[in-house]
């Protein structure tokens, strides 16, 4: 996988509490590293104890004493669960030191740089780039793991393969399809095994350092432990819930595409560009370089979706479609202008290549926001250059983003899936 480089500022869905969307953008410091998936070993290990045992431990022990003795027996063992759940932690931390080895190397950072120095990426991460590190842990699970991706992603990749089958004139090696927001990978890995020349666009540097982790390091099909549900307490049935453990990655990318290169099947191509949707592909070097455009849990990152629109349609060669489906969980809902506007302002200069931007346009940072239903972004997308070929909402069985199944609790989106078709501009 090869990653090219645009602007990038760090969004992400943020769906494991549903319902609460993730307003914020930008890099915050001068580090280059800085809002990189993990930092030093201290704060790694506070990516994953997000169980915080030490003050569970201390809960536990203001208790009155016969209640400890309660707790303690054989039958619940709280304390012995409590350790044997820090080392789940620690397994997931072993995948987080995976990832930030690599990072390092990528980087050309050192693991003791000079304090101070431009380099110096020690205590640089905020609280939010802790709780984003660890939700990319997590979502490994739904990509990575067998388990996950049956249950969340196979289903949407069966939508999206007879959607571009059926839609498109061209066979899988000539067709180019491009997937913004394509996450930790897997939805682009998929579809270049299947023979598309796919490239995916990604503007988390927590997402872009995991897949490029697990696309092109990771030595065997399940070499990691990884324990999804531990960081939380809540709605477990049982003990053994919390602690289900799964193995990433399911396959092996390499050896999934020489399989299929033995068996004389085509295979495609996949590459990453990292930044901005709208600012890396609104240029006249992308007009009408794509048969097609997925987005898959995507649409509702932007605060101005004809942005979005209007990028999907300047990418698309006329007669492309644009497959979506994805829920409407408008990430910049409660977005305050002024202060978003401030902070851009200090972080424009840590940017990549923000020089470079098309004049008058900041991507999803530009002010601004609103929120369309379903049918209104249907009927937007239609006033600004698409026909409708289909249209229908998913049942929840198959809108899980990140879903214990084993959970009491259990949300679930009822996606909308629908096809576009670029029309034809009349020749004079």
């Amino acid at each position: 996988m090869n990653v090219s480089n645009a602007q990038s500022e760090p969004y992400e869905r943020n769906d494991q509490q549903y319902g609460e969307g993730n307003n914020e953008a930008g890099l915050q410091g001068t580090q280059p590293f800085g809002s990189g998936p993990l930092t030093d070993a201290g704060e790694r290990r506070a990516i994953f104890n997000v169980l915080d045992s030490y003050r569970r431990r201390q809960n536990f022990y203001a208790l009155p004493q016969a209640h400890q003795v309660l707790l303690n027996d054989p039958a619940i063992s709280f304390l012995d669960n409590l350790s044997t759940i820090d080392d789940a932690i620690d397994e997931n931390a072993d995948l987080a030191d995976a990832i930030l080895e690599l990072a390092l190397e990528t980087f050309d950072l050192s693991h003791q740089p000079e304090r101070g120095s431009v380099l110096d990426w020690h205590d640089a991460a905020r609280s939010l780039d802790l709780n984003k590190a660890h939700s990319t842990i997590k979502q490994f699970w739904r990509d990575w793991s067998k388990e996950g991706f049956e249950a969340e992603v196979k289903p949407m990749l069966n939508l999206i393969l007879g959607g571009l089958a059926s839609n498109l004139a061209s066979a899988a090696g000539q067709t180019r399809v491009l997937l913004p927001g394509a996450g930790l990978g897997r939805l682009l890995f998929e579809l270049s095994l299947a023979g598309y020349l796919v490239e995916g666009n990604e503007i988390s540097y927590h997402q872009l350092l995991a897949s490029n982790f697990i696309l092109n390091t990771v030595q065997r099909a399940n070499q990691y432990k990884l324990y999804p549900f531990v960081g939380s307490f809540n709605n477990h049935l049982s003990r053994h819930n919390q602690l289900q453990m799964v193995t990433i990655p399911d396959v092996h990318p390499g050896a999934a595409v020489e399989e299929r290169m033995r068996l004389q099947r085509p295979v495609g191509e996949m590459n990453m560009s990292a930044g901005d949707f709208i600012t890396s592909y609104s240029s006249s070097d992308h007009a009408g370089s794509f048969d097609a455009v997925v987005t898959v849990y995507f649409i509702d990152t932007s605060p101005n979706v004809i942005r979005y629109i209007e990028t999907v349609g300047h990418c698309l060669k006329e007669g492309g479609i644009w497959i979506n489906i994805g829920p409407l969980l408008w990430h910049f809902e409660d977005r305050m202008v002024a202060q978003h506007d401030h902070e851009h302002e200090q972080d424009r200069d840590h940017d990549v290549d923000a020089k470079e931007e098309p004049k008058g346009q900041t991507g999803i940072a530009e002010p601004g926001s609103f929120e369309l239903t379903d049918e209104e972004v249907l009927v937007l997308a239609q006033r600004m250059g698409f026909e409708l070929i289909s249209h229908e909402n998913l049942p929840p069985s198959v809108g899980g983003y990140i879903q214990d199944p084993t959970s009491m609790l259990q949300n679930r989106y009822q996606c909308s899936h629908w096809v576009l078709r670029k029309k034809s501009v009349p020749q004079e």
